[in-house]
């Protein structure tokens, strides 16, 4: 489980791939730290560290999370968002976040607003995903709260310490990201359509 709250950014060093995974090295402050087995999520998915060569951790991404990810789209030279699971001790900073990508948005709209900015995502919504205002958004990994909601986009607005701090610098209109919406939410809509 993860809570949103980046720790760091990676650098993907390299990719290399194997019949339909793929293998991504990722050079990072928390590099040294990790363990293999470890459960680290990158850009908001889970993957496991399979191997560590000083500050380089690996991942493997299978077919489906390519499918349902962003993954596919990353180049050497990409900023990774990066957290560790959370500590049982620790607080939860963010929401509860399982690191299971639900789908891919688009930015549709990126806008100053003297200090902070206000991002707008689309996607698909045959998927029966839904946000609602006040409610949580996993974006890239990062824990935010929506701002605007309508059936196949929502808003959320940024802090610059969150810009300066995590890869949404760097996401531009056209640019795809990875969606984990709430999961209490997720779970009310399933019981929800049941119900019909």
């Amino acid at each position: 489980m993860f809570t949103g709250i980046i720790e760091t950014l990676g650098i993907v060093d390299d990719i290399q791939q194997d019949l339909t995974n793929i293998h991504f090295y990722i050079k990072s402050p928390l590099g040294s730290e990790l363990k293999i087995d470890q459960s680290v999520a990158h850009n908001g998915v889970c993957l496991t560290v399979v191997d560590i060569k000083e500050d380089i951790h690996k991942v493997t991404a299978i077919e489906e999370t390519l499918f349902k990810t962003n993954l596919k789209t990353w180049k050497k030279g990409d900023l990774i968002n990066l957290e560790r699971c959370t500590q049982v001790n620790g607080r939860l900073d963010g929401h509860i976040v399982q690191g299971h990508v639900d789908q891919t948005a688009t930015c549709i709209e990126k806008t100053n607003q003297d200090g902070s900015w206000v991002f707008t995502f689309q996607y698909d919504p045959s998927q029966h995903n839904i946000t609602v205002e006040k409610g949580s958004i996993t974006v890239n990994g990062i824990s935010l709260t929506v701002v605007n909601s309508l059936t196949d986009r929502f808003s959320v607005a940024i802090i610059p310490y969150t810009l300066e701090h995590t890869n949404l610098k760097y996401v531009n209109v056209g640019i795809e990201v990875n969606l984990e919406f709430d999961i209490i939410g997720k779970y009310v809509s399933k019981i929800m359509s049941l119900r019909n």
